[in-house]
């Protein structure tokens, strides 16, 4: 989707990554799009507003009071015009001001009184992006429909490593271009498994894994973000549902089967899940209690989820995941193969299940396309870019 002529409001806040703001100001006015800079009086500390000015071409708005509006609401008719706002850096502060509603500069009122999609692309020190009160911001304005970019997760300016970086401009303009149009999965229905599925043993215990769903959850919003309409088959997880997704919680792989069953025909099959591959023959109606003797436990396969949809004479574009602890090329394509699939993603178990990032290689019929380690939603933006040309083939 060309950002050519579409009218985007790029908000900057106070801190070190504004400097970037003025390299994806200049990407947006090359990509033809139309960008009117907002900036709080802490942005104004680290890049000067002449700069924005001269990037973009028009004055920057900075206060609610310097209205240069006849009526004096340029606050809000700067965001009815708008396509799409976003907030690039965004701090601490301002997601925090932003979850509560707060309009107490230019820029929250812009973003409480827009008409237009938001997106957000958070920057700050990596024990601030991981402290209690921001995820909580985060998961608030994610079940608002505000888009989250990021962060990534690298050297900071303070000296330290983690999450906590903004995003790159040129993978920020990538971005936008699902954000601002109807996307390239539009019309499209898409079904994603995500998390980790839980076989009991006894009322109390069973057999699961390490997957957090992180990679799936951000798959599903990827999806959204495309236009798609997406169903979300979860395992237990602790995690917020992408905004526009419509959720299905299951728990253990026959369940998680009989739900995507249920769903009927999808076009586009993400299986994300790790799902277990045994479960236990005859669960225990009560504790299990703990004794001097072994204990041994019979298991019997569970049934293949990602196999059964891509056997169907009518199946969707199917895509598998493979998590492996070594040997990841030569196992993620004799699965690929085994289960003609026309797309892989394979991954080291080892470096991704759990974690905010990931680095993965996609396995095609053209052969290997690593993409390099990032955070899960970066990833999933890039899978769907990747998958889209291969499905019109």
């Amino acid at each position: 989707m060309s950002l050519a002529g579409k009218k985007i409001i790029l908000g900057v806040t106070g801190g070190i990554a504004a400097y970037k703001a003025a390299e994806l100001c200049r990407l947006l006015v090359k990509a033809g799009a139309g960008v009117r800079v907002a900036m709080t009086e802490a942005a104004c500390q680290f890049v000067t507003p002449l700069t924005f000015q001269a990037l973009s071409g028009q004055p920057v708005l900075r206060s609610v009071w310097a209205n240069d509006a006849a009526d004096g609401m340029a606050h809000i008719h700067a965001s009815r015009e708008a396509d799409l706002i976003l907030v690039a850096p965004a701090s601490a502060d301002f997601l925090a001001r932003l979850a509560q509603g707060r309009a107490d500069d230019l820029l929250a009122t812009l973003c409480l009184a827009r008409t237009c999609p938001l997106a957000v692309a958070p920057a700050m020190n990596r024990e601030m992006w991981a402290a209690a009160p921001t995820q909580r911001n985060v998961q608030q304005l994610a079940a608002d429909g505000v888009r989250i970019y990021g962060p990534a997760s690298g050297k900071q300016a303070c000296g330290e490593t983690g999450p906590g970086r903004m995003l790159e401009p040129a993978e920020l303009l990538a971005a936008l271009a699902d954000a601002t149009g109807a996307g390239v999965l539009a019309g499209l229905r898409v079904l994603v498994t995500a998390g980790p599925t839980f076989e009991p043993i006894d009322p109390v215990r069973g057999l699961t894994n390490r997957s957090s769903g992180k990679m799936g959850y951000a798959i599903a919003q990827a999806a959204t973000e495309a236009g798609a309409t997406v169903c979300l088959v979860s395992g237990p997880t602790c995690l917020a549902t992408p905004a526009g997704v419509r959720r299905v919680d299951v728990v253990t792989a026959a369940d998680m089967h009989a739900a995507v069953l249920a769903e009927g025909r999808q076009d586009v099959f993400i299986a994300v899940a790790a799902v277990a591959d045994y479960r236990v023959e005859g669960v225990a109606p009560h504790k299990i209690k703990k004794s001097a003797a072994d204990l041994q436990l019979n298991l019997v396969a569970n049934p293949d989820i990602l196999a059964d949809i891509a056997a169907r004479p009518d199946a969707p574009f199917c895509v598998g995941f493979a998590a492996e602890t070594e040997h990841l090329a030569e196992q993620a394509e004799a699965k690929r193969r085994r289960k003609k699939l026309p797309l892989l993603v394979g991954n080291l178990a080892q470096d991704t299940l759990g974690s905010d990032a990931a680095e993965l290689i996609l396995f095609d019929d053209h052969g290997q396309h690593p993409l390099p380690r990032a955070d899960k939603l970066t990833l999933a933006r890039q899978l769907i870019r990747h998958l889209v040309p291969l499905m019109n083939r």
